[in-house]
């Protein structure tokens, strides 16, 4: 075997290694949880809540009709709220927390690429019958979206709104 046929195999290897794991990405096993170790990095929506400081919790519904209910929150600064995501569906869906460009900006990265990898502390993916959460400190005032960016489910409108009010 020549260098030229050595480099080609080794290339088609890594190819094919990069090609399966984006498939795994959005498997409907994912249990919807993140890891114990929470990276905590400030946002222009809030940064990750620590669970001893929750100071209450809110369920939202995740359906395919391509809606959460609710899909309008309030939310007063400084509050640390978990966020309960229970998938109603058959397919998996998921919650992701930002700003609408931030959130337009990634739906476009889905669609191009939908099996992208993903896993921050302001996202929960959540399979079929399961429930995922994320525990969110909202330390900015303002509004603020949420969205399932799952390919083609933001695009149906699977969109809601956060607002963030000062006492």
């Amino acid at each position: 075997m020549n260098l030229s046929s050595s480099l080609t195999a080794l290339l088609l290897g890594l190819v094919s290694v990069l090609a399966v794991s984006p498939v795994l990405a959005h498997s409907e096993k994912h249990a919807g949880h993140h890891s114990a170790q929470v990276i905590k990095e400030q946002t222009d929506w809030g940064i990750a809540g620590d669970r001893d400081q929750v100071s209450r919790s809110i369920e939202i519904r995740m359906s395919d009709a391509m809606r959460f209910t609710p899909d309008k929150l309030q939310v007063k600064l400084g509050e640390t709220i978990r966020l309960v995501h229970r998938n109603d569906g058959q397919v998996m869906h998921e919650f992701v927390l930002g700003t609408k460009p931030e959130l337009d900006q990634h739906a476009a990265l889905m669609a191009k690429f939908p099996g992208m990898e993903h896993d921050e502390p302001y996202m929960a993916h959540v399979a079929p019958s399961e429930t995922g959460e994320i525990i969110w400190t909202f330390n900015r005032a303002g509004e603020f979206d949420f969205a399932c960016l799952i390919a083609g489910h933001y695009q149906a409108g699977m969109v809601g709104q956060i607002s963030v009010v000062a006492e």
